[in-house]
């Protein structure tokens, strides 16, 4: 059971990486999708890079993995109230495209949340 435990800490902070990674390739489609009252625009899709990255490394490497996951589900509930809900109201594809992307990013904040009081102690 323990190898199913390391497996799937790493299987969970695996697409956080590469989400970070994508920050860094792909800022004007990220910068697209902020709305209005996020200040930064390219900077703040960096900074979002670099927190998901550092919180993926956390994860794997197993070093103050309580701290990377409460932060990792405050970011998910930041991105799910301004690029998500938002988005909800744009109709058509956008809509639903929104819809998939909360959904998806309020089950990671979950998945987050319960790693959290998993690895309570370290």
């Amino acid at each position: 059971m323990k190898n199913l435990s390391i497996l799937g800490r790493i299987l969970f902070a695996l697409p956080f990486g590469i989400f970070g990674l994508n920050h860094f390739f792909m800022v004007d489609f990220f910068t697209g999708m902020l709305t209005s009252f996020i200040p930064g625009t390219g900077f703040t899709v960096l900074l979002t890079g670099i927190l998901l990255i550092a919180a993926s490394l956390s994860i794997i490497f197993k070093k103050f993995i309580r701290l990377a996951c409460l932060m990792l589900a405050a970011l998910l509930l930041i991105f799910i109230l301004t690029i998500h809900l938002p988005g909800l109201f744009e109709g058509g594809n956008g809509a639903r495209m929104a819809m998939m992307q909360m959904l998806k990013d309020t089950s990671l904040m979950g998945g987050a949340l319960v790693m959290a009081t998993l690895y309570d102690g370290e």
